[in-house]
């Protein structure tokens, strides 16, 4: 179907380098290697003299043939089919093995997610090492045979903690992401003048993997449709990555999305999953783009899971139906996703109305979390078969996993017991309390503390007004658990307490919102907490650098107190040794929590993510085998946030062999729409 092709096009440009054409009162665009043409009606010249043919074109390029309506790689025409994999939700130690299975199922390339928050935590600070090295990770694509669609961003969504941008951003309160506020676009300039400048050499036309690069993401699903902050990242990606690239943006397969999501000089793309008129879905991206290739840019293998909610699923036959209908319409295809991975520590994002997503990032994708073959993976072998030869030989197999057992915990201290290690650099002190992002802690816990200003013997009413809390407060006074107040759920709980009485609140910041308008997501106490309807004043906070602490064995002293009182914040430790005579240990496994509730863990000081079993849908915790070692003891560390099962004498938890994703069995949701709260946003 690819057998015969007319010629290339060339862009028509100004003497200034414009494009003829201007503003937005035309979706017709044409463009090569990412350069505007004047119009759609203009016959486009030549890109070779009539008497250069193709082979003697030895220059590498990747560009857009807008007669064939297909993309030319090297002068010959190229239909990619490819599949998403978020370095960042994969242990570096796999990324080779996650990437040869792709390779081996017939994928011509990978999209990948970057997350701007991931490499630059703070202002100018800026980390591209271990699993944070984008470079290699690119490097070993490149070295197994697999192209690269680069999802720059900066904004990404794609469940990941506000969609990528550094919540250091709402230092200035006011300031309106995704725009062209001032401080804003300051700070993605710096951002992308150290991170473009490390992909330019990797540019297909530099001799490395990258194919096109992704401006933003699904910006016609933002309120602020600012055309003005589209044309600033046009303007930087193409000084940064220079004039042959093609650019790109995706948005949902509607006319509402595509009308604000992208401009002229930016190559238009859609995404949808299976079920979904494909025919009219692609008349969506002809409406901006009249010629050029076919794309899909996120089709949907599974979906999103969401704190107490069934585990969504999508059925292999659906899946591979609607791929062999993309297929069958000649388009370039990218499976969304195609292995999950996970939201390890506190990277995980959340929709609105608020709701968290899980520490797993599954997806029910070809490839499970832990990089498994399933079911999925071969069907869709099979329908890319019957479109192009897919690499002979073995597939690598489904890593080991192991099932080390029960291990018993031991209380080591509460939150309160720990502060003078969890809290180094002390407490800040206020009249009212303060959000997380004014005292510069972006992520995890802070506690706010105030004293009782009179006797509260009969049950009183502490409220948030305005559901302030982002996005859970832990209450106690005195030490004695009161209840909690949940964002969106409960904001108001009856307290008891005398005159004088310390109360606190331990705050966690759950992941904050990851598309929509509510992407300014400042976590901690937003409003003020009122008893009996008087505001509480004089606040100490203390922010809390619980990681470090791990890191450096700061928790591994215990109390020595009764560890009757199993219902207020406390850390527990625990010891798993492993062998070193028993041969290929130590492996992958899965941890379970029997009888705890809700909290966080650390293994060998790694921060592993969220669990919450009382909830779910997720049980078990992936635990990848670099966590792990048998030259000396792992260390496992837990902070339960609300009821242990400490208490009668079963203080343990369990690592097995096999992911529990779903606390009931079967309680499966299978996802006919495709849509998050006004659009289908990765």
């Amino acid at each position: 179907m690819w057998a015969s092709f007319g010629s290339v096009v060339l862009l028509l440009l100004s003497s200034s380098g414009q494009s003829l054409a201007s503003g937005r009162a035309s979706f017709q665009r044409p463009l090569v290697g990412g350069k505007l043409a004047a119009a759609s009606n203009v016959r486009p010249a030549k890109l070779f003299p009539a008497w250069q043919s193709v082979e003697e074109f030895s220059t590498r390029t990747f560009e857009i043939d807008y007669e064939q309506n297909c993309f030319r790689k090297d002068g010959q025409p190229f239909r990619y089919i490819s599949g998403s994999i978020h370095y960042s939700r994969v242990p570096r130690c796999y990324w080779k093995d996650r990437l040869v299975k792709m390779k081996m199922a017939g994928l011509d390339a990978i999209y990948t997610y970057v997350p701007w928050n991931f490499h630059e935590p703070q202002p100018g600070v800026y980390n591209f090492s271990g699993d944070r090295d984008i470079v290699s990770f690119l490097q070993l694509a490149d070295e197994i045979g697999l192209l690269v669609v680069l999802r720059a961003g900066p904004y990404i969504c794609a469940e990941w903690d506000m969609g990528g941008l550094p919540a250091w951003l709402l230092a200035k309160e006011s300031i309106v992401l995704r725009s062209t506020d001032t401080d804003y676009l300051q700070a993605v300039d710096n951002w992308m003048a150290v991170f473009l400048s490390k992909m330019k050499p990797l540019l297909y036309q530099n001799g490395g993997p990258i194919i096109t690069v992704q401006v933003e993401n699904e910006y016609g699903s933002y309120y602020t449709c600012d055309y003005n902050y589209l044309r600033h990242l046009l303007k930087i990606f193409r000084h940064h990555l220079g004039d042959e690239v093609v650019l790109f943006t995706t948005d949902g397969s509607g006319l509402s999305y595509v009308k604000c999501g992208t401009i002229q000089g930016l190559y238009t793309t859609v995404d949808f999953g299976p079920g979904t008129n494909v025919t009219a879905a692609f008349q969506v991206q002809r409406h901006c783009e009249p010629h050029g290739p076919l794309i899909n840019s996120e089709f949907y293998t599974g979906w999103l899971d969401h704190w107490g909610e069934p585990h969504s699923v999508v059925s292999k036959e659906r899946v591979a139906a609607s791929l062999d209908d993309i297929l069958a319409h000649g388009a370039n295809v990218n499976m969304y996703m195609f292995i999950g991975g996970t939201n390890f520590g506190y990277w995980n994002g959340a929709n609105t109305p608020y709701e968290p997503q899980p520490t797993s990032y599954d997806y029910d994708a070809p490839l499970s979390e832990a990089g498994d073959l399933t079911d999925k993976y071969f069907a869709i072998r099979d329908v890319i078969r019957k479109y192009k030869n897919v690499p002979e030989g073995p597939i690598p197999p489904t890593t080991p996993k192991f099932a080390y057992g029960v291990i018993t915990m031991e209380k080591v201290k509460t939150v309160v017991e720990a502060l003078d290690v969890l809290a180094p650099y002390g407490s800040i002190k206020s009249t009212y309390p303060l959000t997380f992002d004014e005292m510069k802690q972006y992520y995890g816990f802070v506690l706010y503390r105030t004293i009782l200003p009179e006797n509260y013997n009969d049950p009183t009413p502490l409220t948030s007004f305005f559901d302030g809390v982002h996005d859970r407060a832990y209450v106690t006074v005195d030490g004695v658990p009161q209840g909690i107040l949940e964002r969106n759920k409960v904001v108001s709980i009856n307290i008891t307490g005398a005159q004088g009485s310390q109360l606190d609140l331990l705050v966690e910041s759950m992941g904050r919102v990851n598309y929509g308008r509510f992407n300014n997501d400042f976590k901690g106490l937003l409003t003020n907490i009122t008893l009996h309807g008087g505001i509480l004043l004089n606040w100490t906070m203390y922010p809390l650098d619980i990681d470090s602490a791990i890191v450096n064995d700061l928790l591994l002293q215990t109390s020595g107190l009764n560890i009757s009182n199993t219902t207020e914040p406390a850390f527990y430790k625990g010891q798993l040794i492993i062998p070193d005579g028993i041969p290929d240990l130590p492996q992958d496994t899965f941890i379970k929590f029997p009888g705890w509730t809700k909290g966080q863990i650390w293994i060998n000081g790694f921060n592993l993510g969220r669990y919450w079993p009382a909830r779910g849908p997720q049980v078990t915790l992936y635990v990848p085998v670099n966590l792990l070692t048998t030259s000396h003891i792992n260390n496992i560390t837990v902070l339960e946030l609300e009821n242990s099962p400490c208490s009668n004498g079963k203080c343990v938890v369990e690592f097995v062999n096999e992911p529990i994703l779903n606390e009931k069995p079967g309680d499966t949701k299978e996802v006919v729409m495709f849509y998050k709260g006004g659009s289908d946003q990765h």
